[in-house]
């Protein structure tokens, strides 16, 4: 295949130098090739093709470089601080591949990061900002999902990034939520299941790995895992009945990987263990019960809602591995003689037992990128840099993703009609400049205001204000201008949960997201551009 001649060129053989040692790139069957290169490996390189580092800053750093050189790290992730400028992304990229390539194995990293779509965009710098999951949830259309899936990978794919830590399936069940949000397609747990599939499904057409997350289900808690240990107490009944839903439909479906969150289900488990260190979530529900037989990464190992339970980094990555992760991610480099790896590697010569979990692990990474590396669909492994400015941003994903955005605009409140340039009589308010751009584009005789005290006194000379609702803050103006008796209109840009509690308005429209798509449907959808069609995909709202 032309994928693996490529490679071949490219990665210098390990049989050719070594004349004895196993190659990646050997023409064996994966499975036997795989367990020849773990016989093959010692203890540390076992223990680094089980790990995923980070790094801090633009340009990989010398010791993350290191170890994917000296010490054979099998997987990077990219951070958002990271990413402001994408030209430099692809060329990190190429240098860490370029640094693995020169490994006893060859074997070549997987590259991940965090590109769920909405305000979950780790690649930043010219990649498209899209409307989001709840604004697919909100079309309800699989389609959608898939085509966001596809264009966010094709993206992410010219920039050499394999693995994407996406889609989010968890359930929009806890309304006062601020982590999750809307990065949930929503709180039907069929329909998550199912616009979750068909975005997996358009990433590997663009030849993505895809994650889902954050197993079993981070929607019924307001807590971030990020600062605390969230405690769910739901019972086993409504753990499989809703929340493993999604989960379970994503699985039959062929997704990569699973990433386990650091969530307590104190009444599904019987302790105050998170799910990353279960043997009852990661052994017996996700890979007995649902059948999963893919890679089980770990959500960020520093993360607060890990690292209090464990005592120390160091218990937690040998918690996690114990558990059952085959991929340990860390959001920094660990120092060569830090205990996050010398205590493991302890662990490995003391205790047989640990030695064959990290080997078993080792073992599924290895032949996870032997089926994935070797096949003519992968993201090639060095970037073409030089292609970049032609391929992000995908010029046909912009358009879809404004179709999608028309789509997911939703009438949320009152009745809509259009409205009309009024000049001076029209005041647009918001805190998104690309918000009052677009209006501005629309109406350009209108005066535009953020939301603060000066939006008051052009709204007593105005007949008509168009607010852009992001945040709880905001209402208390909406307030203000219904005591004004002024015409109000909405549109809630981010979660539709910030609809509660507002003052009757003329109408009030959701767009989910705050991209520069969402902004023209929103003002598409004023201007009487088209009725919107979207649905509520969240209930209950006063």
């Amino acid at each position: 295949m032309a994928a693996v001649a490529l490679a071949a060129l490219l990665f210098v053989s390990s049989s050719s130098r070594e004349g004895t040692l196993p190659s990646f790139w050997d023409a064996r069957e994966n499975a036997e090739l795989a367990r020849s290169i773990v016989s093959a490996m010692t203890d540390e390189e076992l223990l680094a093709q089980t790990l995923m580092f980070g790094w801090a800053g633009e340009d990989p750093s010398p010791l993350v470089v290191s170890w994917v050189r000296d010490r054979s790290l099998g997987s990077i992730k990219v951070f958002g601080w990271n990413t402001d400028n994408t030209i430099k992304v692809a060329q990190s990229v190429r240098l860490l591949q370029e640094n693995a390539a020169t490994g006893r194995f060859s074997v070549p990293l997987f590259v991940a990061t965090d590109q769920e779509g909405g305000w979950i965009r780790h690649i930043k710098g010219i990649t498209s900002e899209t409307p989001g999951n709840l604004a697919i949830g909100a079309s309800a259309v699989p389609a959608d999902a898939w085509h966001t899936g596809f264009y966010i990978s094709r993206e992410l794919a010219a920039l050499g990034i394999n693995l994407n830590f996406a889609p989010t399936v968890d359930l929009y069940t806890n309304h006062e939520s601020t982590v999750i949000g809307t990065r949930s397609f929503g709180e039907d747990p069929v329909a998550a299941g199912v616009l979750g599939a068909a975005f997996v499904a358009g990433s590997r057409a663009a030849g993505v790995l895809t994650t889902a997350k954050h197993y079993p289900g981070h929607g019924d808690t307001g807590l971030d895992s990020h600062g605390h240990l969230p405690v769910i107490g739901i019972s086993r009944k409504t753990l499989f009945e809703r929340e493993l839903v999604p989960f379970d439909i994503l699985i039959k479906s062929g997704v990569s990987a699973v990433m386990p969150g650091h969530l307590c289900f104190p009444r599904v488990t019987g302790t105050n263990e998170p799910a990353t260190f279960s043997r009852e979530f990661i052994g017996n529900i996700l890979k007995r019960d649902l059948g999963f037989d893919g890679l089980v990464i770990t959500d960020d190992i520093m993360m607060n809602g890990a690292t209090e339970y464990a005592g120390s980094v160091s218990r937690a990555v040998q918690l996690a591995i114990e558990a059952g992760n085959d991929i340990v991610e860390s959001s920094t480099t660990p120092g060569f003689g830090d205990a996050f790896w010398t205590s493991t590697v302890a662990r490995m010569k003391k205790s047989p037992e640990f030695r064959a979990r990290v080997a078993d692990s080792a073992r599924r990474v290895l032949e996870a990128k032997l089926a994935y590396f070797k096949n003519d669909s992968a993201v090639p492994i060095l970037p073409d840099v030089s292609r970049i400015p032609e391929r992000v941003p995908d010029r046909e994903g912009e358009r879809f993703f404004l179709s999608q955005a028309v789509r997911s605009v939703t009438l949320a409140r009152g009745e809509l009609k259009a409205v009309k340039d009024r000049g001076a009589g029209t005041v647009i308010a918001g805190a998104y400049p690309s918000f009052l751009d677009e209006g501005k584009r629309r109406f350009p005789d209108a005066k535009v205001s953020g939301i603060n005290g000066s939006l008051l006194g052009l709204a007593r000379s105005a007949d008509t204000v168009i607010l852009c609702l992001s945040s709880r803050e905001h209402r208390d103006y909406l307030w203000e201008l219904h005591r004004l008796g002024k015409r109000v209109i909405v549109v809630s840009a981010q979660s539709p949960v910030l609809l509660n509690g507002i003052p009757p308005v003329e109408a009030a429209i959701a767009v989910y997201g705050y991209s520069l798509w969402s902004f023209k449907a929103a003002f598409g959808a004023l201007s009487g551009d088209f009725v919107p069609t979207g649905t509520m995909p969240v209930k209950d709202l006063l």
